[in-house]
Protein backbone atom coordinates (compact mmCIF):
# COMPACT_ATOMS: atom_id res chain seq x y z
CA UNK A 1 0.00 0.00 0.00
CA UNK A 2 1.39 3.40 -0.97
CA UNK A 3 2.48 5.85 1.72
CA UNK A 4 -0.18 8.51 0.92
CA UNK A 5 -2.96 5.93 1.32
CA UNK A 6 -1.57 4.72 4.64
CA UNK A 7 -1.29 8.31 5.79
CA UNK A 8 -4.88 9.04 4.74
CA UNK A 9 -5.99 6.12 6.88
CA UNK A 10 -3.88 7.34 9.79
CA UNK A 11 -5.37 10.85 9.51
CA UNK A 12 -8.85 9.37 9.58
CA UNK A 13 -8.10 7.36 12.73
CA UNK A 14 -6.15 10.05 14.59
CA UNK A 15 -8.75 12.74 14.07
CA UNK A 16 -11.39 10.22 15.13
CA UNK A 17 -9.50 9.97 18.43
CA UNK A 18 -9.48 13.76 18.65
CA UNK A 19 -13.25 13.80 18.18
CA UNK A 20 -13.71 11.37 21.07
CA UNK A 21 -11.42 13.48 23.23
CA UNK A 22 -12.07 17.13 22.34
CA UNK A 23 -15.79 16.91 21.62
CA UNK A 24 -16.87 14.34 24.22
CA UNK A 25 -14.56 14.90 27.18
CA UNK A 26 -16.75 17.81 28.40
CA UNK A 27 -19.84 15.64 27.98
CA UNK A 28 -18.24 12.75 29.87
CA UNK A 29 -17.16 15.06 32.70
CA UNK A 30 -20.67 16.51 32.85
CA UNK A 31 -22.16 13.02 33.16
CA UNK A 32 -19.74 12.29 36.02
CA UNK A 33 -21.32 15.18 37.92
CA UNK A 34 -18.60 17.82 37.61
CA UNK A 35 -19.58 21.49 37.68
CA UNK A 36 -19.07 23.79 34.72
CA UNK A 37 -16.14 25.45 36.52
CA UNK A 38 -14.50 22.09 37.20
CA UNK A 39 -14.91 21.09 33.56
CA UNK A 40 -13.43 24.43 32.48
CA UNK A 41 -10.53 23.95 34.89
CA UNK A 42 -9.64 20.53 33.48
CA UNK A 43 -9.81 21.61 29.85
CA UNK A 44 -8.06 24.93 30.50
CA UNK A 45 -5.23 23.26 32.40
CA UNK A 46 -4.95 20.79 29.54
CA UNK A 47 -4.28 23.78 27.30
CA UNK A 48 -1.29 24.70 29.48
CA UNK A 49 0.02 21.14 29.13
CA UNK A 50 -0.31 21.37 25.34
CA UNK A 51 1.71 24.60 25.25
CA UNK A 52 4.89 22.89 26.38
CA UNK A 53 4.12 19.29 25.32
CA UNK A 54 3.91 19.97 21.58
CA UNK A 55 7.25 21.84 21.31
CA UNK A 56 8.87 19.26 23.59
CA UNK A 57 7.91 16.27 21.46
CA UNK A 58 8.73 18.27 18.35
CA UNK A 59 12.28 18.82 19.61
CA UNK A 60 12.58 15.13 20.50
CA UNK A 61 11.45 14.29 16.97
CA UNK A 62 14.01 16.71 15.53
CA UNK A 63 16.73 15.20 17.71
CA UNK A 64 15.94 11.61 16.70
CA UNK A 65 15.36 12.59 13.05
CA UNK A 66 12.17 10.52 13.06
CA UNK A 67 8.48 11.30 13.15
CA UNK A 68 7.09 7.77 13.02
CA UNK A 69 8.98 6.49 16.09
CA UNK A 70 7.71 9.38 18.19
CA UNK A 71 4.17 8.83 16.88
CA UNK A 72 4.32 5.21 18.01
CA UNK A 73 5.33 6.22 21.53
CA UNK A 74 2.66 8.88 21.76
CA UNK A 75 -0.07 6.62 20.38
CA UNK A 76 0.80 3.76 22.72
CA UNK A 77 0.50 5.93 25.83
CA UNK A 78 -2.54 7.80 24.44
CA UNK A 79 -4.41 4.52 23.93
CA UNK A 80 -3.72 3.33 27.47
CA UNK A 81 -4.46 6.67 29.13
CA UNK A 82 -7.60 7.26 27.04
CA UNK A 83 -9.04 3.90 28.07
CA UNK A 84 -8.35 4.64 31.75
CA UNK A 85 -9.71 8.20 31.49
CA UNK A 86 -13.11 7.07 30.23
CA UNK A 87 -13.32 4.51 32.98
CA UNK A 88 -12.55 6.96 35.81
CA UNK A 89 -15.07 8.86 37.91
CA UNK A 90 -13.21 10.58 40.79
CA UNK A 91 -12.26 14.23 40.26
CA UNK A 92 -8.52 13.85 41.10
CA UNK A 93 -8.18 10.83 38.81
CA UNK A 94 -10.03 12.61 35.99
CA UNK A 95 -7.67 15.58 36.29
CA UNK A 96 -4.52 13.44 36.23
CA UNK A 97 -5.60 11.25 33.31
CA UNK A 98 -6.91 14.17 31.28
CA UNK A 99 -3.59 16.00 31.69
CA UNK A 100 -1.70 12.91 30.54
CA UNK A 101 -3.91 12.57 27.47
CA UNK A 102 -3.36 16.23 26.63
CA UNK A 103 0.37 15.57 26.97
CA UNK A 104 0.44 12.56 24.66
CA UNK A 105 -2.52 12.76 22.24
CA UNK A 106 -2.41 16.48 21.44
CA UNK A 107 1.31 16.23 20.69
CA UNK A 108 0.52 13.88 17.80
CA UNK A 109 -1.17 16.69 15.84
CA UNK A 110 1.83 18.83 14.73
CA UNK A 111 3.87 15.70 13.98
CA UNK A 112 1.03 14.37 11.83
CA UNK A 113 0.84 17.65 9.92
CA UNK A 114 4.60 17.53 9.31
CA UNK A 115 4.26 13.99 8.00
CA UNK A 116 1.34 15.06 5.79
CA UNK A 117 3.40 17.82 4.18
CA UNK A 118 6.49 15.63 3.75
CA UNK A 119 4.67 12.67 2.20
CA UNK A 120 2.52 14.87 -0.05
CA UNK A 121 5.60 16.68 -1.35
CA UNK A 122 7.68 13.53 -1.90
CA UNK A 123 4.85 11.68 -3.69
CA UNK A 124 3.64 14.59 -5.81
CA UNK A 125 0.17 14.75 -4.30
CA UNK A 126 -1.70 17.59 -2.63
CA UNK A 127 -1.69 18.14 1.11
CA UNK A 128 -5.45 18.70 1.02
CA UNK A 129 -6.09 15.26 -0.49
CA UNK A 130 -4.51 13.74 2.63
CA UNK A 131 -5.73 16.17 5.30
CA UNK A 132 -9.35 15.91 4.13
CA UNK A 133 -9.47 12.39 5.57
CA UNK A 134 -8.76 13.87 8.99
CA UNK A 135 -11.90 16.00 8.79
CA UNK A 136 -13.82 12.95 7.58
CA UNK A 137 -12.55 10.86 10.51
CA UNK A 138 -13.52 13.56 13.00
CA UNK A 139 -17.03 13.81 11.54
CA UNK A 140 -17.67 10.06 11.42
CA UNK A 141 -16.31 9.47 14.93
CA UNK A 142 -18.35 12.33 16.38
CA UNK A 143 -21.55 10.86 14.98
CA UNK A 144 -20.67 7.29 15.96
CA UNK A 145 -19.58 8.23 19.49
CA UNK A 146 -22.88 9.91 20.26
CA UNK A 147 -24.81 6.75 19.37
CA UNK A 148 -22.38 4.43 21.16
CA UNK A 149 -22.65 6.40 24.41
CA UNK A 150 -26.43 6.58 24.09
CA UNK A 151 -26.86 2.83 23.63
CA UNK A 152 -24.01 1.40 25.71
CA UNK A 153 -23.34 4.11 28.28
CA UNK A 154 -20.52 6.60 28.74
CA UNK A 155 -18.06 3.93 29.93
CA UNK A 156 -18.17 2.37 26.46
CA UNK A 157 -16.25 5.38 25.19
CA UNK A 158 -13.07 3.95 26.76
CA UNK A 159 -13.36 0.72 24.77
CA UNK A 160 -14.09 2.60 21.56
CA UNK A 161 -11.14 4.95 22.15
CA UNK A 162 -8.79 2.04 22.81
CA UNK A 163 -9.94 0.21 19.66
CA UNK A 164 -9.27 3.22 17.43
CA UNK A 165 -5.98 3.79 19.24
CA UNK A 166 -4.77 0.24 18.60
CA UNK A 167 -5.66 0.38 14.90
CA UNK A 168 -3.96 3.77 14.49
CA UNK A 169 -0.85 2.32 16.19
CA UNK A 170 -0.79 -0.55 13.68
CA UNK A 171 -1.13 1.84 10.73
CA UNK A 172 1.65 4.04 12.14
CA UNK A 173 3.85 0.95 12.55
CA UNK A 174 3.71 0.09 8.84
CA UNK A 175 3.86 3.68 7.57
CA UNK A 176 7.16 4.86 6.09
CA UNK A 177 9.03 7.45 8.09
CA UNK A 178 9.89 10.97 7.01
CA UNK A 179 12.72 13.08 8.41
CA UNK A 180 11.79 16.28 10.19
CA UNK A 181 12.46 19.38 8.17
CA UNK A 182 11.15 22.31 10.20
CA UNK A 183 13.38 24.34 12.48
CA UNK A 184 12.64 23.95 16.19
CA UNK A 185 11.06 26.92 17.94
CA UNK A 186 13.66 28.95 19.82
CA UNK A 187 13.44 32.15 21.85
CA UNK A 188 15.60 33.90 19.27
CA UNK A 189 13.39 32.91 16.33
CA UNK A 190 10.28 33.77 18.31
CA UNK A 191 11.65 37.25 19.06
CA UNK A 192 12.33 37.87 15.37
CA UNK A 193 8.89 36.60 14.44
CA UNK A 194 6.85 38.79 16.79
CA UNK A 195 8.89 41.98 16.44
CA UNK A 196 6.86 43.12 13.43
CA UNK A 197 3.81 45.32 14.22
CA UNK A 198 1.67 43.83 11.46
CA UNK A 199 2.40 40.34 12.75
CA UNK A 200 1.45 41.30 16.30
CA UNK A 201 -1.84 42.86 15.18
CA UNK A 202 -2.63 39.81 13.07
CA UNK A 203 -1.98 37.47 16.00
CA UNK A 204 -4.22 39.66 18.15
CA UNK A 205 -6.99 39.27 15.56
CA UNK A 206 -6.55 35.47 15.60
CA UNK A 207 -6.66 35.54 19.40
CA UNK A 208 -9.89 37.60 19.50
CA UNK A 209 -11.65 35.36 16.99
CA UNK A 210 -10.42 32.06 18.43
CA UNK A 211 -11.67 32.54 22.01
CA UNK A 212 -15.39 32.36 21.03
CA UNK A 213 -14.70 29.39 18.75
CA UNK A 214 -12.94 27.49 21.50
CA UNK A 215 -15.67 28.31 24.05
CA UNK A 216 -18.25 26.87 21.70
CA UNK A 217 -16.17 23.75 21.11
CA UNK A 218 -15.91 23.19 24.86
CA UNK A 219 -19.45 23.90 26.02
CA UNK A 220 -21.66 23.12 23.01
CA UNK A 221 -22.22 19.50 24.03
CA UNK A 222 -23.06 20.51 27.59
CA UNK A 223 -25.48 23.21 26.38
CA UNK A 224 -27.27 20.77 24.06
CA UNK A 225 -27.74 18.34 26.96
CA UNK A 226 -28.93 21.15 29.23
CA UNK A 227 -31.61 22.02 26.68
CA UNK A 228 -32.81 18.42 26.80
CA UNK A 229 -30.78 16.89 23.98
CA UNK A 230 -29.22 13.42 24.03
CA UNK A 231 -25.63 12.37 23.51
CA UNK A 232 -26.74 11.16 20.08
CA UNK A 233 -27.70 14.72 19.25
CA UNK A 234 -24.33 15.97 20.51
CA UNK A 235 -22.68 13.56 18.09
CA UNK A 236 -24.87 14.78 15.25
CA UNK A 237 -23.96 18.40 16.04
CA UNK A 238 -20.22 17.75 15.86
CA UNK A 239 -20.73 15.54 12.79
CA UNK A 240 -22.44 18.40 10.96
CA UNK A 241 -19.73 20.84 12.03
CA UNK A 242 -16.78 18.64 11.07
CA UNK A 243 -18.43 17.21 7.97
CA UNK A 244 -19.12 20.68 6.58
CA UNK A 245 -15.39 21.45 6.72
CA UNK A 246 -14.46 18.74 4.22
CA UNK A 247 -15.67 20.45 1.05
CA UNK A 248 -14.36 23.86 2.16
CA UNK A 249 -10.85 22.53 2.75
CA UNK A 250 -10.95 20.55 -0.49
CA UNK A 251 -12.01 23.60 -2.55
CA UNK A 252 -9.76 26.15 -0.83
CA UNK A 253 -7.74 26.50 -4.06
CA UNK A 254 -10.92 27.83 -5.70
CA UNK A 255 -12.30 30.33 -3.17
CA UNK A 256 -9.12 31.64 -1.54
CA UNK A 257 -7.86 34.94 -2.99
CA UNK A 258 -4.37 36.26 -2.38
CA UNK A 259 -4.39 39.72 -0.82
CA UNK A 260 -7.96 39.27 0.44
CA UNK A 261 -7.15 37.13 3.48
CA UNK A 262 -8.05 39.76 6.10
CA UNK A 263 -11.36 40.42 4.37
CA UNK A 264 -12.06 36.68 4.28
CA UNK A 265 -11.19 36.39 7.98
CA UNK A 266 -13.63 39.21 8.73
CA UNK A 267 -16.27 37.38 6.69
CA UNK A 268 -15.75 34.22 8.77
CA UNK A 269 -15.85 36.23 12.00
CA UNK A 270 -19.18 37.74 10.91
CA UNK A 271 -20.67 34.27 10.57
CA UNK A 272 -19.17 33.32 13.93
CA UNK A 273 -21.11 36.26 15.37
CA UNK A 274 -24.32 35.21 13.62
CA UNK A 275 -23.92 31.59 14.67
CA UNK A 276 -23.32 32.37 18.36
CA UNK A 277 -25.93 35.14 18.57
CA UNK A 278 -28.62 32.83 17.19
CA UNK A 279 -27.42 30.03 19.51
CA UNK A 280 -28.14 32.23 22.53
CA UNK A 281 -31.85 32.41 21.68
CA UNK A 282 -32.44 28.81 20.60
CA UNK A 283 -34.32 26.65 23.10
CA UNK A 284 -34.73 23.55 20.92
CA UNK A 285 -31.62 21.33 21.19
CA UNK A 286 -32.24 19.92 17.72
CA UNK A 287 -32.19 23.38 16.17
CA UNK A 288 -28.96 24.14 18.01
CA UNK A 289 -27.40 20.97 16.64
CA UNK A 290 -28.49 21.72 13.08
CA UNK A 291 -27.14 25.27 13.39
CA UNK A 292 -23.63 23.82 13.54
CA UNK A 293 -23.74 23.48 9.76
CA UNK A 294 -22.61 27.14 9.84
CA UNK A 295 -19.18 25.75 10.63
CA UNK A 296 -19.02 25.62 6.84
CA UNK A 297 -18.59 29.41 6.81
CA UNK A 298 -16.52 29.85 9.94
CA UNK A 299 -13.56 27.71 11.06
CA UNK A 300 -12.27 26.24 7.75
CA UNK A 301 -12.48 29.62 6.02
CA UNK A 302 -10.98 31.48 8.98
CA UNK A 303 -8.08 29.08 9.58
CA UNK A 304 -7.17 28.60 5.91
CA UNK A 305 -7.10 32.36 5.34
CA UNK A 306 -5.11 32.89 8.54
CA UNK A 307 -2.41 30.40 7.48
CA UNK A 308 -2.13 31.92 4.00
CA UNK A 309 -1.92 35.46 5.38
CA UNK A 310 0.73 34.36 7.89
CA UNK A 311 2.82 32.87 5.08
CA UNK A 312 2.57 36.16 3.18
CA UNK A 313 3.72 38.49 5.97
CA UNK A 314 6.58 36.54 7.55
CA UNK A 315 9.97 35.73 6.00
CA UNK A 316 10.36 32.25 4.59
CA UNK A 317 12.83 31.23 7.27
CA UNK A 318 10.28 32.00 10.01
CA UNK A 319 7.31 30.18 8.51
CA UNK A 320 7.76 27.04 10.59
CA UNK A 321 7.94 29.15 13.73
CA UNK A 322 4.95 31.19 12.61
CA UNK A 323 2.76 28.16 11.97
CA UNK A 324 3.64 26.73 15.38
CA UNK A 325 2.81 30.02 17.10
CA UNK A 326 -0.48 30.28 15.18
CA UNK A 327 -1.50 26.76 16.21
CA UNK A 328 -0.53 27.27 19.84
CA UNK A 329 -2.42 30.57 19.88
CA UNK A 330 -5.61 29.19 18.33
CA UNK A 331 -5.72 25.82 20.05
CA UNK A 332 -3.62 26.45 23.15
CA UNK A 333 -3.68 29.92 24.66
CA UNK A 334 -7.21 30.76 23.55
CA UNK A 335 -8.38 27.35 24.74
CA UNK A 336 -7.02 28.04 28.21
CA UNK A 337 -8.86 31.34 28.53
CA UNK A 338 -11.99 29.97 26.88
CA UNK A 339 -12.17 27.06 29.32
CA UNK A 340 -11.46 28.97 32.52
CA UNK A 341 -13.54 32.06 31.73
CA UNK A 342 -16.22 30.13 29.85
CA UNK A 343 -16.69 27.66 32.71
CA UNK A 344 -17.08 30.44 35.28
CA UNK A 345 -19.40 32.42 32.98
CA UNK A 346 -21.55 29.39 32.20
CA UNK A 347 -21.87 28.33 35.83
CA UNK A 348 -22.53 31.86 37.08
CA UNK A 349 -24.91 33.16 34.41
CA UNK A 350 -26.00 30.25 32.21
CA UNK A 351 -25.61 29.16 28.61
CA UNK A 352 -27.52 32.04 27.03
CA UNK A 353 -25.25 34.66 28.61
CA UNK A 354 -22.21 32.63 27.55
CA UNK A 355 -23.31 32.65 23.91
CA UNK A 356 -24.28 36.32 23.93
CA UNK A 357 -20.84 37.11 25.34
CA UNK A 358 -18.93 35.17 22.72
CA UNK A 359 -21.14 36.65 20.00
CA UNK A 360 -20.05 40.11 21.20
CA UNK A 361 -16.39 39.08 21.10
CA UNK A 362 -16.86 37.72 17.56
CA UNK A 363 -18.39 41.05 16.50
CA UNK A 364 -15.29 42.81 17.85
CA UNK A 365 -13.27 40.43 15.69
CA UNK A 366 -15.26 41.51 12.61
CA UNK A 367 -14.55 45.19 13.26
CA UNK A 368 -10.89 44.63 14.05
CA UNK A 369 -10.42 42.48 10.95
CA UNK A 370 -11.92 45.20 8.73
CA UNK A 371 -9.65 47.80 10.31
CA UNK A 372 -6.59 45.66 9.59
CA UNK A 373 -7.81 45.08 6.03
CA UNK A 374 -8.10 48.82 5.47
CA UNK A 375 -4.58 49.30 6.87
CA UNK A 376 -2.71 46.31 5.42
CA UNK A 377 -4.98 44.23 3.21
CA UNK A 378 -5.41 46.70 0.40
CA UNK A 379 -1.64 47.20 0.17
CA UNK A 380 -1.14 43.46 -0.18
CA UNK A 381 -3.88 43.31 -2.84
CA UNK A 382 -2.23 46.05 -4.87
CA UNK A 383 1.17 44.37 -4.58
CA UNK A 384 -0.34 41.09 -5.73
CA UNK A 385 -1.99 42.67 -8.73
CA UNK A 386 1.19 44.48 -9.78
Amino acid sequence: MKAPNLLRGFNFLYFALLAMFISFLPVYLDVQGLTKSQIGFIIGTGGFVTLFAQPLWGMISDKTKSIRKILLILLMFSTIVGYLLYDASSYPMLIMLAMLLYFFLMSVDPLTESLNFSVAESHGTSYGSIRTYGALGYAVAALLTGYVISYFGEKSLGVMFAAFGVISFVIAWIMPDAPTTGKPVTLKSLKHFISNKETLLFLLLVFICSIPARMNDTFLGIYIRELGGSTELVGIAFFLAAGSEIIVFALSFWWMRKGKELLIISFAAAFYFLRFFVSAWITDPHMLAYLQILQLLTFPIFYTAAIQYLYRIVPVEWRATGQTVLALLFFGVSGIIASYVGGALYEGFGGQTLYLSIAAVSFCGVLFGLVLYMKYGKRLSVNEET
